[in-house]
């Protein structure tokens, strides 16, 4: 059986990662990958990636996708360019319509059709037509706070009520993401940035929420979601960020999902830059009440960069495998480290 081909769009921090992963993966080799930035375009992957290539092939980013990706060129395309579903509609709508198989990081993608019901029906339209599947997944949204959540409560006879918390360092990340969470702003720029809707923090909370109640049957009529800065003592510094004191390290997003006027989902989700300097240690926490009561914690964080990059790669024979549309993480089989080589794990 030939390799699993894949190729890559978009190969910043998520899609470089991605490679990093798949070169050190049996049964599976990368045909392609498509990139604007003009530090990348014309590079040799292994080059750019420090990696020795040994007898591979050469492949060099392109930035025209077309050239990367057309009819069955490759088995799938993972997708790393955005977070929004309409952002990342009329790229994955392309890879379809070349009858190729998507997997998308794009956090709205994890459960498109809570917040982009048209869209997602477009996208299980077209991936029908053409014979292949899509599919959106990370650590969060994708594992950590709603595909976990779902499978603890397999074991409960019933569930009165489900609380997702993550507490996560922001240090890892770029400048970027510095942005999107309001590292280094005022208190009161942050708060006219939330107010005029232009701060983003952390996206998938509805995704998140939406996917939990159809799982287990809740009807949602209401959700809601709260930003507040998280405001430093004092001066933090990460790689790519910094808060002086009185300033904003970070953001305290909050959401809710209400079942028949009561919330019966709550996400708490803070992250900020250096949270051990003022005593705040990372975790990832479930606290479902019922019966049984279900209480799981993970200490420290899962690592959100790299989860998310293990999480569209180990996913990868499943989305192969399954039947054409659009399919969520409650869709597919759980998700599993991929140790062998992933031929071994596609049907034929």
């Amino acid at each position: 059986m030939e390799k699993v081909k894949v190729a890559i769009w978009g190969f910043g921090a998520m899609g470089s990662g991605m490679a990093k992963m798949l070169l050190n993966k049996k049964g599976v080799e990368i045909v392609g990958v498509c990139d604007i930035s003009e530090k990348r375009v014309g590079k040799d992957i292994y080059e750019f990636l420090g990696v020795e290539r040994g007898d591979r092939k050469p492949v060099i980013i392109n930035s025209n996708i077309e050239e990367v990706v057309n009819e069955k060129s490759c088995d799938i395309v993972l997708t790393a360019t955005d977070s929004f579903t309409k952002g990342a509609f009329p790229k994955i709508k392309y890879c379809l319509e070349q009858k190729v198989n998507v997997i998308s990081t794009a956090e709205e993608m994890s459960y498109p059709q809570a917040q982009n019901p048209e869209l997602a029906a477009e996208l299980d339209k077209i991936a029908k037509e053409n014979g292949v599947t899509v599919l959106g997944t990370g650590i969060n949204p994708g594992l950590i706070m709603d595909l976990l959540v779902v499978c603890l409560t397999g074991c409960m006879i019933d569930v009165e009520h489900i609380e997702a918390k993550r507490v996560n360092s922001l240090s890892p990340f770029g400048h970027t993401v510095m942005e999107e969470q309001g590292v280094g702003l005022t208190v009161e720029e942050f708060n006219k940035r939330v107010k005029d809707g232009t701060m983003a923090g952390h996206v998938g909370f509805a995704e998140s929420v939406q996917m939990i109640a159809d799982a287990i049957g809740w009807k949602i009529d209401k959700f809601e979601q709260q930003m507040k800065p998280i405001v430093t003592k004092v001066d933090r510094k990460s790689p790519h960020g910094f808060a002086a004191a009185g300033d904003v390290a970070g953001v305290n997003m909050t959401g809710q999902g209400y079942v028949n006027g009561e919330a019966k989902i709550d996400m708490v989700h803070p992250q900020q830059i250096e949270p051990e300097m003022e005593g705040t240690y990372t975790g990832d926490y479930i606290n479902i009440k019922g019966t049984p009561e279900v209480n799981m914690a993970i200490k420290p964080e899962v690592e959100g960069g790299l989860g998310t990059i293990a999480m569209c790669v180990n996913m990868i024979p499943h989305v192969i495998n399954a039947s054409p549309g659009l399919k969520t993480m409650l869709d597919l089989p759980v998700p599993r480290a991929i140790m062998g080589d992933m031929r071994d794990f596609i049907e034929r």
